[in-house]
């Protein structure tokens, strides 16, 4: 008798700093080929796994989502700290869980949540350094948030789309941009139910700059409206870029 395949969720934490992105590639390593090969020590198959996004080489994560099939009979909660075994210590598996048939990371997600960190001083701090992008001069809260408020709700965001992308439509839905501030850190929260390729980063670079004084933020409706990528500011660091969390429906979360 063959043993049925299952379906199996993963939240995943990582600091990809050392890792040429989520996406398997044939001359780097991925975080998806690192996981890849600890279901593999664990489960003696090799497996597709299927990620909620695909973040950039030097992109974090704390609750990045993933699934894949197997037909290992392991309990679904015991696979979280197997491949925790086998993992680097900058890659954790922060929960295991059985979903359905059907379910898929990507494809079944109704909303993001992405945070980018800025550290506003003159000098970097270098236990936060890895997780920000240092700007050696102050922003001005307020102007940004002036900026942002232009960027929720439907649009059509290609201003803020990176060359390369494949996607067949560039209208997005967000629906709240926080910027919070907490002595030199500054954390922008961006959540929605999709994002562009590197929309998130050229987003942040722009109200930057407008944060710095050198756009005004009276500009974001206008830069909005160019449909141009040149019309936005610099794309920010990846280094400073979270994905945070990833929601579905009750069942799947």
């Amino acid at each position: 008798m063959i043993d049925a395949m299952r379906n199996i969720a993963l939240v995943i934490a990582y600091k990809g700093t050392c890792y040429a992105g989520w996406q398997r590639q044939q001359n780097a390593v991925s975080i998806e080929e690192t996981i890849g090969d600890a279901i593999a020590a664990v489960t003696g198959e090799r497996v597709t796994l299927y990620g909620a996004g695909r973040t950039d080489a030097g992109v974090h994560a704390r609750g990045q989502r993933a699934n894949f099939k197997t037909r290992a009979r392991m309990p679904a909660d015991r696979f979280a700290p197997a491949l925790n075994a086998h993992l680097p210590r900058d890659i954790r598996i922060q929960k295991s869980f059985e979903v359905p048939a059907d379910f898929h990371s990507r494809y079944g997600a109704k909303e993001k949540t992405y945070c980018y960190r800025v550290w506003a001083a003159p000098v970097a701090d270098p236990l936060t350094d890895d997780f920000c992008w240092h700007v050696r001069f102050p922003l001005n809260v307020d102007a940004m948030r002036r900026g942002a408020a232009v960027l929720v709700g439907t649009h059509d965001f290609k201003t803020f789309m990176a060359s390369g992308s494949g996607a067949k439509t560039t209208v997005r839905r967000i629906d709240a941009i926080g910027i919070e501030q907490k002595g030199r850190m500054i954390t922008f929260t961006f959540c929605g139910t999709g994002f562009l390729y590197n929309m998130v980063r050229i987003i942040a670079g722009t109200l930057i700059e407008m944060g710095s004084g050198r756009r005004d933020p009276e500009s974001m409706a206008a830069i909005l409206a160019a449909k141009g990528r040149t019309a936005a500011g610099a794309t920010a660091p990846a280094r400073g870029l979270t994905l945070e969390a990833v929601a579905y429906g009750e069942e799947n979360d």
